[in-house]
């Protein structure tokens, strides 16, 4: 099925970055404010998510979806939610990261919420690529200027990871003791991160 890449409200600055990571095929989803960003994206939306307390309602033909202003999801959060519900399973979100760090922190925890279903997910923005480490062993790239691993549901057991500046075997990372900070690929090699038990939250520096 085709990936799903919802749009949010919060400042992008390298649009090209965000361009040339957009599949010709991607079903796209612009919630509320992050209307703002088709001009510099350059793609029209399969579906408009919104309360439109941040950007005046769009008329037009596309499925829009207009929520009440009052509600426990956000924005971004439904959009997710209803993505799923139609069967989506690989998502990028973009524009889901800035000035807000409840709201950061929130979409953040999107990952979280996919990963529990088992859904691929990326979060892309101006500095960084997240996603988050479980079942699946995930690659880094010596592209990436640092990368790091945080733990933000628990703790993580079994933790592995090769080909890095600082390695790692069989280590833990608590959310009290966040020590998986900036790490570096040797270069030439993509580095390994592997966890047993829990999940991490992995965080490329571009």
């Amino acid at each position: 099925m085709q990936r799903c890449v919802i749009i949010g409200g919060a400042e992008i600055r390298r649009y090209q970055r965000i361009r040339e990571s957009l599949r010709k095929d991607d079903w796209l989803v612009y919630c509320d404010g992050g209307l703002k960003h088709i001009p510099e994206i350059g793609r029209e939306p399969n579906l408009i998510v919104g309360d439109f307390d941040s950007h005046e309602k769009p008329e037009t033909d596309i499925e829009t979806i207009v929520l009440p202003r009052e509600k426990d999801d956000t924005d971004t959060v439904y959009a997710v939610k209803e993505a799923v519900r139609r069967g989506y399973r690989e998502f990028l979100l973009v524009g889901v990261t800035g000035e807000r760090f409840d709201h950061t922190f929130g979409n953040i925890s999107l990952l979280l919420y996919l990963d529990s279903l088992d859904i691929p997910a990326r979060i892309l923005d101006d500095y960084s690529e997240m996603s988050v480490v479980s079942r699946v062993p995930a690659e880094v790239e010596d592209s990436c200027s640092y990368f790091s691993l945080l733990n933000i549901s628990g703790t993580a057991k079994g933790i592995s990871i090769r080909n890095a500046k600082y390695p790692l075997t069989d280590g833990e990372i608590t959310s009290e003791y966040q020590y998986g900070i900036s790490n570096e690929v040797l270069p030439g090699r993509t580095a390994q991160v592997y966890v047993r038990e829990g999940r991490l939250l992995l965080v490329k520096v571009i």
